[in-house]
């Protein structure tokens, strides 16, 4: 499917969310440009993006995340400590 976007007066293009949502791509993620024919191609540096999904643990019967890093207790524990 073909999405649009602009190139600003600086260059920039900001990539159309579905595309960042297909490919799992995050702020901070560092692409590579290369220009083939009359076409820009931007690729996720190291390769596609991992995709995090929500599976049923087969174990627990709860729902975890799969493919995407992993989150340890600690961390659980200080995101879930900003909320009342």
């Amino acid at each position: 499917k073909t999405m649009e976007t602009t190139v600003s007066t600086k260059g920039q293009v900001v990539l159309p969310q579905q595309a960042r949502r297909q490919l799992g791509l995050r702020p901070g993620v560092k692409l590579d440009c290369r220009v083939e024919g009359g076409s820009v191609v931007l690729t996720p540096k190291g390769g596609a993006a991992a995709v995090t999904r929500l599976v049923r643990d087969a174990a627990t019967g709860l729902m975890v995340t799969e493919g995407g890093p992993t989150v340890t207790s600690e961390q659980v524990r200080a995101a879930l400590a900003d909320f009342p």
